[in-house]
């Protein structure tokens, strides 16, 4: 077996990503939504263990500017690269370390927030048992930890073909040729097993899933030395040693047997003793692979009987669109709404109906759960459930039946609740404004940030128009602008096969394209208001 060396991730660095599950906001929604008060996001302290070059830190930073935030990670060019970003950003809130997670202790402070990703199920054991001391030690009394790890059943399979391109690229000087010699064998294998068979069915799956991932994340996450998944009990008996206890999953929706045949979440509930039980049956009813587990302490109190009241609080978002050109408000009709996650749902009820198409209309905005439901009902035909009665009893009827399916919308993965949300634009203004974060990104490659941690892939001409947002220019200095890079050869435009690289047709072309993609960037929350 190849040995672990403390410069892997210098030797080939991780690919850093933005992941909006763990941003503080996320996390302190389900606090929220489980009867915690969690510290204020506009003002919380965040730790983030193996941050990496900060590109999950750095956008949280960005946006919350009253807020202060750590990263730590044992590879100095990773940290290197980070700062970098930071200093061109110009922030002050956010420090990333070249640090040891073992070194952390009392002197570091807590953290209303921490955040280890990508960390548990690949260090070895002493480590682990770090990761949930510094969360027990450095957490605050009503603060919230996430934690990721993989999980059995689902990594079964998957463990068996890491075993095998070990093996396989035991031999190998580098980590590049390491994973070249893995890719080989999948390559082999994907030729070999037998597609009539469920096992050859089961790998031939898992493999093509791995011949597609990046190269960094094929040595990190599959080639590591250590690579310990873990069933979810043994993972909260670890969690419960450390005074810690099991809050929520990061994805709500993954905690829920909603996407469950109703016989199943029945038979379910009536086996589970507790909470983490249930989440265990789900684990192996799903074969599960992964979790992003949300841990508090041990005597902070949580509320786990949730109905309509429980989201009156909040504010909602969705990006949901109808299947349907014409979705039909009456009550009765059924239409189906999906999320770009992929989540649907399915529903006959005209009040859930109107409020995900406010909500679709509002994105990236979220509307507090009152406004929704005066949102909804404003888009209801009279006879709708009595859409047109605006009389106390009726309001409070229709918050009751939407609080109800708004939970139901949140257990299926189609709507956000939201404690805090960053100042975006849902349209463009006269003199658009672009994340200064994604204007940097853009100048460096095809992915950016947007302002609700979520990565956007840019086309050639987005790529170019986003870093021109800075307020300087409106619509017609945009196009100018695109015009005398077109005359430059740094953007590329053509009109029936043919390049334009100045002129009426180039200036018109290009006005189309600005005034289609500037609501474009809006709705992929990439303009600030």
């Amino acid at each position: 077996m190849p040995e672990a060396t403390p410069n892997s991730y210098d030797e080939m660095p991780y690919i850093s990503l933005p992941f909006a599950q763990t941003h503080p906001a996320r996390l302190a929604a389900l606090a929220t939504l489980f009867g915690m008060q969690p510290p204020m996001v506009e003002s919380c302290r965040v730790l983030e263990l193996g941050c990496a070059a900060g590109d999950n830190l750095i956008p949280m930073a960005l946006v919350l500017p009253g807020a202060r935030f750590l990263g730590i990670d044992l590879s100095a060019g990773q940290i290197e690269r980070g700062q970098q970003t930071i200093a061109a950003l110009g922030l002050n809130n956010i420090e990333l370390r070249h640090a040891d997670i073992a070194a952390v202790d009392a002197a570091y402070g807590r953290f209303d927030y921490i955040v280890a990703h990508g960390i548990y199920s690949w260090v070895p054991a002493a480590v682990r048992e770090k990761v949930l001391a510094i969360c027990r030690d450095n957490l605050a009394r009503d603060g919230v930890a996430y934690v990721s790890y993989n999980t059995l059943p689902g990594w079964s399979g998957r463990g068996m073909l890491r075993d095998l391109m070990l093996q396989h690229s035991r031999d190998a000087e580098d980590a590049a040729a390491r994973v070249r010699q893995s890719r080989a064998m999948l390559d082999f294998l994907s030729h070999s097993l037998p597609a009539e068979t469920a096992y050859g069915a089961l790998l031939r799956q898992e493999i093509d899933v791995l011949r597609q991932e990046p190269d960094a994340y094929l040595f990190h996450d599959h080639l590591e030395i250590v690579n310990d998944p873990v069933y979810f009990h043994q993972f909260i008996a670890a969690a419960e040693r450390h005074d810690l206890q099991f809050l929520a999953e990061a994805e709500y929706s993954m905690m829920t047997p909603a996407q469950l045949p109703a016989a199943v979440a029945d038979g379910l509930s009536r086996f589970a003793a507790d909470v983490p039980a249930l989440q265990q049956y789900l684990d192996f009813l799903t074969n599960r692979t992964f979790r992003q587990t949300l841990l508090v302490h041990r005597d902070v109190a949580i509320v786990r009987d949730l109905d309509a009241r429980s989201v009156h609080g909040f504010s909602v978002a969705s990006p949901v669109r109808p299947l349907s050109r014409t979705p039909s408000l009456t009550q009765g009709a059924a239409e189906v709404f999906r999320a770009p996650n992929g989540a649907t749902l399915n529903t006959v009820s005209a009040l859930a109906k109107a409020a995900l198409l406010a909500l679709m209309r509002q994105w990236p905005a979220a509307l507090p759960f009152d406004r929704l439901v005066a949102a909804a009902r404003a888009l209801l035909p009279p006879d709708a459930v009595g859409g047109a009665d605006i009389a106390p009893a009726a309001t409070a009827r229709d918050a009751q039946t939407l609080g109800n399916e708004i939970l139901q919308c949140y257990a299926a993965g189609v709507v956000e609740l939201r404690v805090w949300s960053p100042r975006l634009s849902v349209t463009p203004a006269a003199r658009p404004v672009a994340s200064p974060l994604a204007r940097l990104q853009a100048m460096q490659g095809e992915h950016v940030t947007n302002l609700l941690l979520q990565r956007v892939t840019l086309d050639g001409l987005t790529r170019v128009l986003l870093p021109l947002l800075d307020g300087s220019r409106d619509r017609g200095a945009l196009v100018s602008a695109l015009s005398d890079l077109a005359a430059r050869g740094a953007l590329h435009v053509q009109q029936n096969g043919q390049p334009l690289t100045r002129g009426a047709a180039l200036e018109a072309l290009l006005g189309d394209a600005v005034n289609t993609n500037l609501p474009r960037l809006a709705k992929a929350g990439l303009l600030v208001e």
